[in-house]
C-alpha cells in the first residue's frame, strides 16, 4: 500500500528529516513515486486525489495472514492491512452487516468519531484486537488518520518526500526511492491524525519522542519513535464540538 500527501495535510514530525541532515537526498517526486508504484505493481489500484495527492493498493507480495483491502465510502478512503480478531463484535457494535470488512469498520469508526465524538481516537483504536496497520483519508475534511498495532506486526513505514510531502507505505523499496534516507517504521501502538500529530493509543498522555541512532562514527543511521514515559503531556479539556474530535486525541489519561 502507498499514500502520498502534501505537507498541509500530512505534516510529518520534523525529526524524520534528521537522518538526511547535511547529506544529499535522492528522492522521487510525487509523480515519479506514483509511476514507480504502477510499474512495480501493474495490477494495482491507484486513486489520484486533489493537488497530486494519491493512494495506491496492490495485492502483490501479500501475506495470507495480513491481507490488504481498500474501501471508499462517502468520500472517505481506507486501506487496511492485516486482520481483526474481534471483527464480529465490532460489526455488531457499529451496526454493520456480516460482510463488512476491516476497512469498512474503520471508516464507520472514524465517522462516529468525526460526527459524534463519543470519546477520543485512542479509545477507539484500543478496542481493535489483532494485527493491523491502516491509512484513512477523509477528502471532505482533508484529514489523514494512520495507525499500527501494538506489536508492529504489520509493516508500515513513513517518510518525507522531495517536496516535504508525507509518504506512507508497507514497501521499504518504494518508500526508500520516494524519501531517500528520510523514512522510518511507523511506531507500533501509535496513531497519527492531521492537526493532532503522533500519539500513543495506550499512553496518550505521554509524548512519543524521536530517538536518533548513530554509528561508531557519529553518523546518523536511523530515527526511531517511541513513547517517552518520562515526559507527560498536559491534559486538554474535552470540547463539545464534533468538528474538533481530532484535537481530543490526548484528552483522557492512559
Amino acid at each position: 500500500m502507498l499514500a502520498v500527501f502534501e505537507q498541509c495535510i500530512g505534516k510529518a514530525p520534523p525529526e524524520l528529516n534528521v537522518a538526511a541532515a547535511g547529506q544529499r537526498r535522492e528522492c522521487n517526486s510525487r509523480e515519479e513515486t506514483a509511476a514507480r508504484f504502477r510499474s512495480r505493481w501493474p495490477d494495482s489500484t491507484l486513486y489520484k486525489l486533489a493537488n497530486d495527492n494519491f493512494l495506491g493498493l496492490s495485492h502483490g507480495g501479500e501475506s495470507p495472514k495480513h491481507p490488504r483491502s481498500i474501501v471508499v465510502m462517502e468520500d472517505i478512503f481506507c486501506i487496511f492491512s492485516g486482520a481483526l480478531d474481534n471483527i464480529c463484535d465490532l460489526r455488531k457494535y457499529y451496526g454493520l452487516s456480516r460482510q463488512a470488512t476491516e476497512a469498512m469498520i474503520m471508516v464507520e469508526a472514524y465517522k462516529v468519531l468525526r460526527d459524534r465524538a463519543p470519546y477520543p481516537p485512542d479509545q477507539v483504536i484500543k478496542e481493535l484486537e489483532g494485527k493491523f496497520s491502516f491509512i484513512l483519508f477523509d477528502s471532505k475534511t482533508s484529514t489523514l488518520f494512520l495507525a499500527r498495532d501494538r506489536e508492529g506486526s504489520v509493516a508500515l513505514h513513513w517518510g518525507v518526500g522531495a517536496d516535504e510531502s508525507l509518504v506512507c507505505s508497507d514497501d521499504p523499496d518504494l518508500i526508500n526511492a520516494a524519501c531517500g534516507q528520510c523514512y522510518t517504521p511507523f511506531p507500533p501502538g501509535c496513531i497519527f491524525i492531521s492537526g493532532s500529530g503522533l500519539t500513543s493509543f495506550d499512553h496518550p498522555l505521554h509524548k512519543v519522542k524521536a530517538m536518533v541512532r548513530e554509528d561508531d562514527g557519529a553518523k546518523i543511521e536511523a530515527v526511531i519513535f517511541q513513547v517517552d514515559f518520562y515526559t507527560r503531556l498536559h491534559s486538554i479539556p474535552r470540547r463539545g464540538s464534533a468538528s474538533n474530535w481530532a484535537d481530543a486525541a490526548v484528552v483522557e489519561g492512559d
